[in-house]
């Protein structure tokens, strides 16, 4: 029985340049609500900011990770071949009723290779995909935060060495169906503060947080809860459909790149093999001339 691989390990200064970048999102998608009426601040002036505050944020995951030993030169090339090809799914949807095939393999993904790996191909994928599509605007870094916690949150999903199976297509599923709304809800609250055509369902700075979170989920259900709806039933879809293949895809990838394999080295010019896994027996050079291999 092959071994369950493990995923991109996060280390410390990973995980603090995560919830770094994490910390600065939640604040460009929710200060808006905060800003008094007299200040004009919206997100088509701080987004600039905060694409130029992301990227060198993201590149300090991807460096940490490295720094942690978590993330090899084998780990970056399957980041860029995922990304890839998340990047060439987003345009078969053509946005028609929400549906992004892209979304499915997020999951997936960071089922597979874990929390921090997730976020990174999320971010990245986004990025590429919008270059791909010409989709770059104010709107880009929001997009690549929210499609980066997407697949962040898929890493987290509890059962990863046990849950197999139908019972762990259903789990990715679900969150699936639901992580795709809560994708379109947080996308929603960055645009929502340039609606200002109907005074009951429009941003109003200054006013008090309770009322315009009213007027917000009044914008939501009459603007986007469809398009919502077709993305999150596209994602379970094809996660229950295409989720066996990809998954066993993905691990015996992973099991081959051996992320968590560690090399030594020893003294005189000596390499010692990678750690083999648990219950495996590495024979020596001469216990391999004795048996005449």
């Amino acid at each position: 029985m092959s071994r369950t691989p493990r995923p991109v390990p996060v280390g410390p200064r990973a995980a603090a340049a995560l919830a770094l970048v994490t910390l600065i999102g939640i604040a460009a998608f929710g200060w808006p609500l905060l800003a008094s009426g007299r200040s004009g601040l919206a997100h088509s002036q701080d987004a600039p900011w905060l694409f130029a505050a992301l990227l060198p944020l993201l590149v300090a995951v991807v460096v940490a990770t490295i720094a942690d030993d978590g993330m090899d030169a084998k780990a970056v090339a399957m980041l860029g071949v995922l990304a890839a090809v998340g990047a060439a799914l987003r345009p078969l949807g053509a946005g028609t009723a929400g549906l992004e095939p892209m979304f499915f393999l997020m999951v997936l993904s960071g089922r597979v290779l874990g929390p921090g790996f997730g976020f990174v191909l999320g971010a990245v994928t986004m990025f590429a995909s919008a270059l791909l599509t010409g989709g770059v605007g104010p709107w880009m870094p929001f997009q690549m935060l929210a499609l980066g916690w997407f697949a962040l949150g898929a890493g987290l999903l509890p059962g990863r060495a046990r849950l197999r199976g139908r019972a762990e297509l259903w789990l990715l599923a679900a969150y699936g169906f639901v992580a795709s709304f809560g994708y379109g809800l947080v996308m929603n609250l960055q645009g929502w503060v340039f609606f200002r055509y109907a005074e009951n369902i429009s941003f109003q700075a200054g006013d008090p947080l309770p009322e315009n979170l009213g007027r917000f989920a009044a914008y939501y259900l009459a603007t986007s809860l469809g398009w919502d709806l077709g993305r999150a039933s596209l994602t379970v879809v094809l996660t229950l459909v295409l989720g066996a293949t990809v998954l066993r895809a993905l691990r015996r990838a992973t099991r081959k790149a051996a992320f968590d394999a560690s090399a030594t080295f020893e003294s005189g010019g000596v390499v010692a093999q990678d750690t083999p896994p648990k219950g495996v027996r590495v024979t020596t050079e001469g216990e391999n001339r004795a048996a005449g291999r």
